[in-house]
């Protein structure tokens, strides 16, 4: 027979997986799995049948109840808050059942949904849980289930780029990068969506834009402006980050920020820059480049 702590340990790359979906935070999905294994410690586990189950509803539930917390401290953030990256070089199994509800982007957009359509849409896109046993695990109705899922999956089909071919991804993406090194705005310009919005989250503690910068024009010449002041002594490398390729900028060594772009037919739709340093702390960079 497995030990408690067996049991745990064989399922907790999953349960890691659907509290940092659910949070977007590595920290506060840290707190919720060892809040978690205290709990599995004193529960009568010969009367559990299936363990794996028990714990993913027990972290579930855990992590809604710290969303809703978490939420109360971010509206007091300073500038837009965005999710914590994670090395999924150096943790390939965070991404390893399925990528969706894993990239920055889409992270960023969770945040709008409730607590309970989050955790629908994670249980059921990410990890592939049928409406009986999301039911089971929100204590609602399978019907309230699907409709959950449903209505979450509804508003991200509105808000995030439709996919593009992995040959223009990397066109795009390629010519983003030059235009931005070579300082040529018209350039630059010409592969952002006309609506395209610029997010930089310092969270007060390194200077960072404080509010959306929004449309193409505006946020050529902030990019633009940025690397123009801060970029001459930091290198940008590519690296691993929420099951997709992201950049590093690296000074002297060490990563202070990770930034990544969501990018649609109409061009780049979102850039996304993480500067604060207590979000880039697990961050392997040379991870990302081997």
């Amino acid at each position: 027979m497995k030990t408690a702590l067996e049991t745990f340990q064989a399922v907790r790359p999953r349960l890691f997986g659907i509290a940092y979906r659910m949070l977007g935070s590595a920290g506060e999905a840290d707190d919720v799995i060892q809040d978690a294994w205290v709990r599995w410690q004193g529960t009568d586990r010969s009367a559990v049948r299936e363990p794996a189950a028990f714990l993913a509803t027990t972290v579930t539930r855990l992590a809604i109840n710290a969303l809703e917390s978490a939420r109360a401290r971010r509206e007091v953030y300073v500038g837009p808050w965005l999710p914590e990256p994670v090395d999924t070089a150096a943790d390939p199994t965070l991404g390893a059942e399925r990528n969706e509800a894993l990239s920055l982007a889409v992270l960023t957009l969770l945040e709008r949904l409730s607590a309970a359509e989050r955790a629908a849409f994670v249980l059921h896109e990410a990890f592939d849980y049928p409406y009986r046993q999301i039911a089971e695990v929100l204590e609602i109705s399978e019907a309230n289930a699907r409709q959950l899922a449903t209505r979450a999956r509804a508003h991200l089909d509105r808000e995030r780029a439709a996919a593009v071919s992995d040959t223009e991804r990397r066109r795009l993406l390629e010519a983003f990068i030059a235009a931005a090194q070579n300082g040529d705005l018209e350039a630059l310009e010409a592969v952002l969506a006309e609506d395209v919005v610029a997010l930089s989250d310092g969270g007060g503690i390194v200077l960072a834009a404080r509010k959306p910068v929004v449309g193409r024009a505006r946020v050529a010449q902030f990019l633009l402006g940025v690397l123009d002041k801060f970029a001459a002594d930091v290198e940008n490398v590519p690296v691993a980050v929420n099951g997709e390729l992201a950049f590093a900028g690296i000074r002297e060594g060490r990563a202070i920020a990770i930034w990544t772009v969501e990018i649609g037919p109409d061009g780049i739709r979102r850039f996304l820059n993480v500067m604060n340093p207590h979000k880039l702390s697990r961050i392997d960079v040379l991870s990302g480049l081997s």
